[in-house]
């Protein structure tokens, strides 16, 4: 007596759907969203690393917030963080809303900006 083909098919693994659902989740979490062009985000549980263009005004969203370099000047970054506006220097941080802001890096074409919750 031959078996069905149907039922020759090894059975799904219980853990798969879990862990597709727990990579789901990971990245909600995260919360990287698009941005503006040129625009980079790099995020994890802990928060995102934005690497904002110098030039224009760039803006990303993420953490369920938006993020945007409104400008850079004498070794000092002005990033609105959920609506609010704040002045970061190179190195240092601040809180905005619930969140740390700190400026990592700039260059002369990119500044560097850690957002954390």
């Amino acid at each position: 007596m031959s078996l069905p083909a149907a039922s020759l098919k090894p059975p799904v693994k219980p853990f798969v759907m879990p862990l597709t659902g727990l990579v789901l989740a990971l990245g909600a979490l995260t919360g990287c969203g698009g941005g503006s062009e040129g625009t980079k985000t790099d995020c994890g549980l802990d928060g995102c690393t934005i690497t904002f263009p110098r030039d224009g005004t760039p803006s990303v969203s993420i953490l369920g917030i938006s993020a945007k370099l409104v400008g850079y000047d004498n070794n000092q970054a002005r990033i609105e963080v959920a609506g609010q506006t704040v002045t970061v220097p190179v190195g240092g941080q601040t809180q905005s809303d619930g969140f740390t802001v700190r400026v990592e890096r700039a260059t002369d074409t990119e500044v560097v900006v850690r957002v954390t919750r």
